[in-house]
């Protein structure tokens, strides 16, 4: 069977934050979106999706359990240690260990692409070498605070290879293929030391 890509989407401010603060996210509205032919590339070859806790309180409870504005309607899972006392048709709330949740989720997934979504649960599958692809659509605003995409400092260096880099309206949508780590934080390849 084949085995679809595991893919973390996100949104991004120029500066580098996917929420404003206090997680507010009204700086997405009012710009031109995602045009139909990459929301389709993003929906259509989707098997799950997994989120993590705070995307389901501020985004997917919100509309009803839906994602991707009900595009897609395949098995949605919520990685939490809070589950809800009614979480709604469609949820599945799971928590444990970051690569059995993700074996779960990807036999619900049938072989199609699971779609990541929320830092912290993106976060987590990245450190345990399981995503293949990040997919950012990239808001022309600066925000100055708020939900950083990356705030862990002492990460390992990952390469990020471009699969594809286009433009819509006013937003920029970058894929990139994940690659291996190549080095701790704070040592640099032998091209980029200090002389």
């Amino acid at each position: 069977m084949h085995m679809g890509k595991v893919i973390w989407h996100t949104t991004l401010s120029l500066d580098g934050f996917i929420a404003g603060p206090g997680g507010r996210m009204e700086w997405v509205t009012g710009h031109s979106g995602v045009p139909p032919e990459v929301f389709d590339e993003i929906v259509a070859p989707l098997g799950a999706v997994l989120a993590g806790r705070r995307t389901y309180d501020e985004g997917i409870s919100a509309v009803g359990g839906k994602v991707y504005n009900g595009a897609f309607d395949g098995p949605v899972f919520v990685l939490t240690h809070r589950p809800p006392a009614d979480p709604g048709p469609g949820l599945e709330f799971v928590s444990g260990d970051i690569a059995e949740v993700m074996a779960t989720v990807r036999a619900a997934a049938g072989g199609g692409d699971i779609a990541l979504l929320g830092a912290q649960t993106a976060r987590q599958c990245l450190a345990a070498g399981l995503v293949d692809e990040v997919f950012v659509h990239l808001v022309p605003a600066l925000l100055g605070d708020g939900v950083r995409l990356f705030d862990s400092p002492g990460d390992d260096w990952i390469d990020l290879t471009a699969v594809s880099l286009r433009t819509a309206g006013d937003l920029a949508h970058l894929r990139y293929r994940v690659g291996p780590r190549r080095t701790p934080a704070g040592e640099y390849p032998a091209a980029l030391q200090p002389r």
